[in-house]
């Protein structure tokens, strides 16, 4: 079976199996879990069937007890599911279930009362070819065709799980193709940087955080002094001037000096949607994407499913969300900055591991990582793997790889390898995975970490050679 087989078979259960509601719709928290629950909700709102939502962290056997019990006959799951298929199984029988995810599977056989769609069943790579998002876009096109006029949804959430690099490729690329085609969203060439056409330069670079821009970012002096040391802007116009105020040799002399920064190419396509022409700060995907993670991090999903389905209120909340999320961002890397060096960043060869404790939210502590991974501080094909508390007492694990190249090692085999040893539950991707351990095992989680990624870097090393 072929990965559209896939979805239209899911398609057709849903209409022997559902006629009407209620239906729970779970998703996971950043930006592709939320632009996939919203797929759906928006795909059931034209069907007229009545849902509920839960936006989680992650699965556990706990949460899973309560829906056994809860008066949901459907469940879907969307952007989380595949790795906790045996739970799922256990605990959900009498229940129909759809897993719409993209994370590597658990399994590849469940039970007949599951539908699973994943694009790693159909040797598709989940990591690249398509997010959750595009796998809900894809069974709510196939619902009703109406549903063409959410693919950008399905970018936004691709975008949010940084599978845009230069480009789409794979299944994001007929994605795009019926964005295009529905005239939803143009795409232009141009400087990739958060808020870049819609506020003024010195916010832009105070404020960007991918890149990290090393005495510029988060350092609002910083930033005026960059600008008019490179002859972009003399003083006095320094605050206030914008990308559209400058020149192509201020341009270049921008381009240039960023570069000598940061070392990443920054120009190119740049994804706009028309539909957001009145309101800037959301046309561009790459800060809708943002906005979205924004929510979810700070534990207002509900307000990232609002802004998808374009509730006027949702976003004047979110905005304000956004503000707080990227003071939080920015306050967890001046901690990581500072902290080089203590026993809070132990870096050891070929990987790094944060202890930042209850210093930095457990819901960004993944973001944190992230940024770092892209930031140049280290050598291409570092771990990273950062650390923080929750409120319920476990302790969040997230890991990257630094740099933008290709890597042999697979973190999702790294964190199973450790939750095996410390208990816990966790997963995700090749490049990108995470857990949840006790906190009582974290001495132990230490000692098991440095273990285990020396061993995969070694590993990595005695592959490419």
């Amino acid at each position: 079976m072929g990965f559209n087989e896939r979805i239209q078979q899911a398609v057709l259960l849903f209409r022997e199996r559902v006629s009407h509601g209620p239906v729970l719709v779970v998703g996971n928290l950043d930006a592709d879990g939320i632009t996939a629950t919203s797929l759906i909700v928006r795909a059931l709102m034209r069907e007229h069937i009545s849902f509920a939502v839960n936006i989680i962290k992650q699965i556990n056997d706990s949460y899973l007890d309560e829906l056994s019990s809860s008066p949901y006959g459907t469940i879907f799951f969307v952007d989380l599911g595949s790795g906790y298929i045996s739970g799922i199984e256990q605990k959900l029988t009498g229940k129909h279930v759809f897993i719409l995810d993209h994370h590597y599977p658990e399994k590849w056989e469940v039970h007949q009362s599951i539908m699973h769609v994943n694009p790693h069943l159909d040797d598709i790579d989940g990591t690249k070819e398509i997010s959750a998002a595009g796998v809900c876009y894809f069974f709510a096109r196939q619902l009703n065709v109406q549903n063409l006029d959410m693919a950008h949804l399905a970018l936004i959430g691709a975008v949010g799980d940084i599978q845009e690099n230069n480009g789409f490729i794979g299944l994001n690329r007929e994605i795009l193709k019926d964005a295009l085609d529905n005239n939803l969203i143009e795409v232009k060439d141009g400087l990739r940087m958060y808020g870049i056409y819609t506020r003024p330069l010195s916010r832009v670079l105070e404020y960007s955080t991918n890149p990290y821009i090393p005495g510029v970012t988060g350092n609002r002096a910083g930033a005026l002094k960059f600008i008019e040391e490179h002859g972009i802007a003399r003083k006095g116009k320094s605050e206030t001037i914008r990308l559209n105020d400058l020149n192509q040799d201020d341009v270049d002399k921008l381009l240039n000096a960023l570069h000598m920064k940061v070392q990443n190419n920054l120009l190119g396509p740049v994804y706009l949607l028309r539909k957001m022409n009145d309101i800037p700060a959301l046309r561009d995907l790459r800060e809708f994407s943002t906005l979205l993670n924004a929510c979810g991090r700070m534990g207002k999903a509900s307000l990232g499913v609002g802004v998808c389905l374009e509730d006027k209120e949702s976003i004047a909340q979110a905005f304000k969300i956004l503000e707080e999320y990227r003071h939080e961002i920015l306050q967890g890397l001046e901690w990581f900055y500072k902290h080089r060096g203590t026993e809070c960043v132990i870096e050891g060869k070929g990987f790094t591991i944060i202890r930042a404790d209850a210093e930095i939210r457990d819901t960004i502590i993944g973001t944190l990582a992230s940024l770092i991974s892209k930031s140049n501080v280290y050598p291409d094909n570092t771990i990273i793997m950062s650390m923080a508390r929750t409120l319920g007492d476990e302790i969040k694990i997230s890991m990257r790889i630094s740099g933008f190249g290709k890597s042999a090692i697979d973190l999702r085999k790294i964190v199973k390898e450790i939750i095996n040893k410390t208990g816990g539950y966790g997963g995700g991707h090749r490049l990108a995975a995470g857990a949840t351990i006790p906190q009582d095992k974290e001495d132990k989680l230490i000692s098991i970490a440095t273990e285990t990624l020396s061993r995969g870097v070694v590993e990595e090393q005695l592959i490419n050679n």
